[in-house]
């Protein structure tokens, strides 16, 4: 990578950890977009966006692993949550990165620009009706409840090279009546494991793909770099500010940014 890629690949990075330290998302939804829109592809199958998946998983399990410390001092995270989710979807992100590589990459490629627009709907409900968080005694602890959010999350975070958080952290709040701060500190808490295991997959069968495992650690290691910086801020700011109205200008961006990776615009 010449210099200017690097600055530009730290920049992407910088901003998917500070979204991903804000929402408890691992910031894929920023990197993947991105990294299509200005280092491109290099066949009308988009074989490349294989290589962007490889290296927006191993991001954003530096993404969780800085955010979590953030919330772990803030007393956030939730052991039952973490012990429930983690072997669950651990074992769903393996079965969803070797699912996405049955594909072209037009395909997760796709699937991830229908999941950036849910992302946008679902901030912009929460921003126009927020869900309260529940009183502790509407809360529900069902071991069995978390881990099926775990499979679910840890498919599409496979299969799509997402964190896992924009899937994880909803599914907290309505299925379980998780209060949002502890729904966004046991993402992170669950995601930084997850991720580098489903990282370290894609990347060992780059090969098999036509790919070299090269450039995906070279972007990697560019974008980890603006990664920590954005992500050691997000998670702060999540437990400071109050979020919505900054979140919907996120999902707006990614909105339009979808819509570009899309061709539509």
């Amino acid at each position: 990578m010449t210099p200017a890629e690097v600055a530009i690949a730290a920049a992407i990075g910088l901003a998917a950890g500070l979204l991903g330290g804000l929402c408890g998302i691992g910031g894929s939804i920023v990197m993947l977009p991105a990294l299509g829109l200005i280092f491109g592809y290099e066949d009308q199958q988009r074989t490349r966006h294989h290589l962007y998946m490889a290296s927006a998983m191993l991001v954003n399990a530096v993404v969780a692993l800085v955010a979590v410390r953030q919330h772990t001092r803030a007393g956030a995270v939730r052991g039952d949550l973490v012990r429930s989710i983690l072997p669950a979807m651990a074992v769903a992100i393996v079965a969803g990165v070797l699912a996405s590589n049955a594909f072209p990459g037009t395909v997760p490629k796709l699937a991830l620009v229908a999941f950036i627009f849910s992302f946008a709907l679902y901030t912009l409900f929460t921003t126009v009706r927020s869900i309260p968080d529940p009183p502790p005694e509407a809360q529900r602890r069902s071991p069995a409840l978390f881990a099926a959010i775990g499979l679910v999350t840890g498919f599409l975070a496979g299969f799509l090279a997402i964190g896992g958080g924009i899937v994880l952290v909803p599914l907290l709040q309505v299925a379980a009546r998780v209060p949002l701060r502890n729904a966004i500190a046991a993402s992170a808490a669950v995601m930084w494991l997850t991720a580098l295991v489903g990282g370290a997959l894609k990347l060992a069968t780059l090969p098999r793909l036509g790919l070299s495992v090269s450039p995906a650690l070279a972007l990697a290691g560019a974008m980890a770099i603006g990664a920590i910086v954005g992500s050691t801020v997000g998670a702060r700011l999540t437990h400071r500010l109050r979020l919505p109205h900054l979140r919907l200008a996120v999902a707006l961006a990614l909105a339009a940014a979808g819509a570009r990776l899309a061709g539509w615009v």
